[in-house]
């Protein structure tokens, strides 16, 4: 069945083609922030002395704030308005990403990191509410236009990462992601009409500090586990707080006159099942983005252009599978859709953790990568689609804030567990130098395959038959 891929007409809240191309822009910075830090690691740790567990903190001190407060960035645009939030998100965004242009020290930019996760926060759930509206009757095929830019935007801030680290350091990645964010914030009173709010009540602040600070401290707990012990009374305190205040954030939600995340959409649609598998994805691809490159400089040798040019492969299968996601919807069915997209990006992930100390590109790498690319790029629209199917248009807000919440919050602990099995097998690896580094990436490549195989069996359990629309 052939599947019109061209933009999908305007509605009252946008100019139609150029809002749509905004919108895949914001969710294309988005994304990129979170991986355009990736090749430049290796330079960030050279200045100050970090460990591969300190630099694990550049990419969650972002994906925490990101992940813990888009619930509340969905609900501020339901209850504001979502232009004036769109807005405010890249002002902070682009604010932060100055901050860590210019950082003096290691907290410094940590702090940034912080206020670029909380600007794409705002940023994200709003832009995907307002795509949603503009194009309710086809959604299927803007939320492909949108995934597939925004899937690019992984593979893209390695690619930038990579030329712009080699040519002028580091901190040039952080001008060119301010420079961005001030071109989204011009653009978005031009392109997107002034909306109402959609609901009225009040923000649950509680809820969302709750639940932010509840992440952190489990993240933090598998984080520094390996290092400082399991049994150590700061890693079981991290641990059981972040479980217990997780508890009393579904605990508050069920309480509370106006909760951040209404329990009750969980049962709408397809809403809960997408969410579940949407957080496994995004342990993956947070993971994947922060080892796959250090793999390359630490242990292949390679130099920081080679490392970003060797990702076009896994951009492009990411792309054409996110374009395609349509028309494989519509042949093979939503759910063998979603379990061939993670069955194959397991595949990936298990060659990948087999790779040789001297690996070639062509032989070792280049097939792994084409693998993954196709993988993800097909599970994030299928999954998106998903997770806003059967949602009332006045929590499209809310919908689409808990839908990057899971792939966010997914990451971060995701990222924290890779490195946990990182350093546990390095430690017991009983070899020296590269061998020791190259064993410990292995293994967070195994466990990435490993998180991807339970995906797409629950998938083969939790969803849906139908072809959807497209």
């Amino acid at each position: 069945m052939k599947t019109d891929l061209r933009p999908p007409a305007a509605t009252a809240q946008g100019t139609g083609v150029p809002a749509l191309a905004l919108l895949a822009f914001v969710q294309f910075l988005v994304v990129l922030n979170t991986s355009i830090v990736n090749v430049a690691l290796d330079a960030i740790a050279a200045q100050w002395h970090m460990s591969t567990s300190g630099l694990s903190w550049v990419i969650n001190a972002y994906l925490l704030p990101f992940g813990g407060l888009m619930l509340l960035g969905g609900r501020l645009g339901d209850l504001l308005g979502r232009r004036r939030v769109l807005l405010a998100g890249g002002a902070i965004l682009g604010v932060g990403s100055l901050a860590a242009a210019v950082a003096w020290s290691e907290p410094v930019l940590l702090a940034a990191r912080v206020a670029q996760g909380t600007g794409a926060a705002l940023l994200a759930p709003t832009a995907l509410a307002i795509t949603v509206v503009m194009f309710a009757a086809q959604r299927q095929r803007a939320l492909g236009i949108v995934g597939a830019v925004s899937g690019l935007g992984g593979a893209a801030g390695v690619l930038f990462s990579g030329v712009l680290t080699q040519a002028w350091g580091w901190r040039s990645i952080f001008f060119l992601t301010a420079v961005l964010a001030v071109v989204a914030v011009v653009a978005t009173p031009l392109l997107v009409r002034s909306d109402v709010p959609v609901e009225r009540g009040r923000l649950d602040v509680a809820g969302a500090l709750t639940v932010t600070v509840g992440v952190t401290a489990l993240v933090y707990a598998l984080s520094t586990g390996p290092r400082a012990g399991w049994g150590k009374p700061v890693t079981v305190a991290a641990l059981a707080g972040g479980v217990v205040l997780l508890a009393v954030f579904v605990a508050w939600q069920r309480r509370t006159a106006d909760p951040l995340v209404r329990l009750g959409i969980l049962r709408s649609g397809s809403v809960g099942s997408a969410n579940a598998l949407m957080f496994l994805l995004g342990a993956v691809w947070i993971g994947l983005f922060f080892y796959l490159p250090l793999l390359q400089q630490q242990v292949l040798g390679y130099g920081p252009l080679a490392t970003g040019l060797s990702q076009l492969p896994l951009a492009g299968a990411t792309v054409a599978a996110s374009w395609l996601a349509p028309r494989v919807t519509a042949r093979l069915g939503r759910r063998w859709s979603l379990v061939g997209a993670l069955a194959v990006l397991a595949a990936g992930m298990a060659w990948l953790g087999a790779v040789p100390s001297d690996a070639s590109f062509v032989t070792e790498l280049l097939g792994p990568m084409v693998l993954i690319g196709a993988g993800l790029g097909l599970a994030f629209v299928l999954l998106t689609t998903l997770g806003l199917t059967g949602v009332d248009p006045a929590e499209s807000g809310l919908a689409s804030g808990l839908i990057n919440t899971t792939r966010q919050v997914g990451g971060g602990l995701g990222l924290a567990l890779l490195t946990a099995a990182a350093g546990t097998a390095a430690a017991q690896s009983g070899q020296g130098g590269i061998d020791v580094l190259a064993e410990g990436f292995r293994w967070a490549f195994r466990t990435g395959f490993v998180i991807a195989a339970l995906a797409a069996l629950t998938a083969l359990f939790t969803v849906p038959a139908g072809r959807g629309r497209h």
